[in-house]
């Protein structure tokens, strides 16, 4: 079941996302977030750019956001997608669900382009945006460095409401 997430749900978020801070290249922060720090990121999100959580059994095995793309009013029409899972729920079509209910939050919402990233080690979160649809726009090689080696990032874009 996919629900709007809430602050009581900030835990359960930091700690899914943690885990990829701490062992993996699907993010490029390099230290585990406090649950101050994914409270006030959920505060900064708004109707038009929620969080929504995927849940079993009462349990959040993964969430999803969208973010303004860039501060400057001309890209208000434009979000980023985010989605992480907990790493013992994945290939079980969580993210497949949680990035299409998210597509069609945001087209609902009426933005025009979604924008979504991914270190290139992520095959299978690139497969399932191109699979949705995305299409790739950018590859920037060596812009990142975690782990002690440098890590290239590909952009992928959906436009919606064509």
């Amino acid at each position: 079941m996919i629900r709007l997430a809430n602050e009581s749900d900030a835990a359960r978020i930091s700690e899914i996302y943690n885990h990829y801070v701490r062992t993996s290249t699907c993010t490029f922060h390099l230290d585990p977030e406090s649950v101050d720090d994914r409270l006030d990121w959920l505060r900064a999100h708004d109707d038009r750019h929620p969080v929504t959580v995927f849940c079993v059994s009462g349990e959040v095995v993964g969430w999803a956001s969208l973010t303004r793309w860039h501060p400057r009013p001309a890209y208000s029409e434009t979000a980023e997608v985010s989605f992480y899972l907990d790493h013992r729920w994945h290939r079980r079509g969580i993210g497949r669900t949680l990035l299409t209910d998210l597509i069609d939050r945001a087209s609902s919402l009426g933005f025009h382009v979604l924008i979504g990233g991914a270190c290139t080690e992520h095959v299978a979160s690139m497969e399932l945006q191109k699979s949705l649809g995305f299409r790739e726009v950018a590859r920037f090689t060596e812009v990142g460095r975690k782990f002690d080696r440098w890590l290239d990032v590909a952009y992928f874009q959906l436009t919606l409401n064509q």
